[in-house]
């Protein structure tokens, strides 16, 4: 299988929950969420909402603390092995490798005005 350039598995801020061989696997990213625990936890406020609503890690500023990572609710945030710097799914800015890369075409990423209930 060929990879989009950039994109990297062992590095994915997708993880996969194997529920049933069988049955079915949940993808779990992060929600961006609208108070966004992890935002509210970093001490040094390296955690910031962008423009396009995308909560974002700067790495020049952070820490390595690791607030972030005991704050979030569905455990998304996590520490870089190499830099020890805290790490999240931000949606590569809108354009996630893991959409493109994903050779079943099972992921797509939808914005919260488009989510029919």
């Amino acid at each position: 299988m060929d990879l989009i350039k950039g994109y990297n598995p062992r590095r994915s801020r997708l993880l996969i929950q194997l529920k049933n061989e069988n049955l079915y696997h949940l993808p779990v990213v992060c929600n961006q969420c609208e108070n966004a625990y992890c935002m509210n936890a970093c001490p040094v406020k390296a955690i910031q909402r962008n423009d396009d609503g995308i909560v974002c890690i700067d790495p020049d500023e952070c820490i390595g603390c690791g607030l972030c990572v005991q704050y979030c609710p569905i455990g998304m945030a996590a520490l870089d092995p190499d830099t020890q710097k805290a790490v999240k799914c931000e949606l590569c800015q809108g354009n996630p490798l893991c959409v493109e890369a994903c050779p079943a075409g099972a992921l797509e990423l939808i914005y919260k005005g488009e989510i029919n209930a």
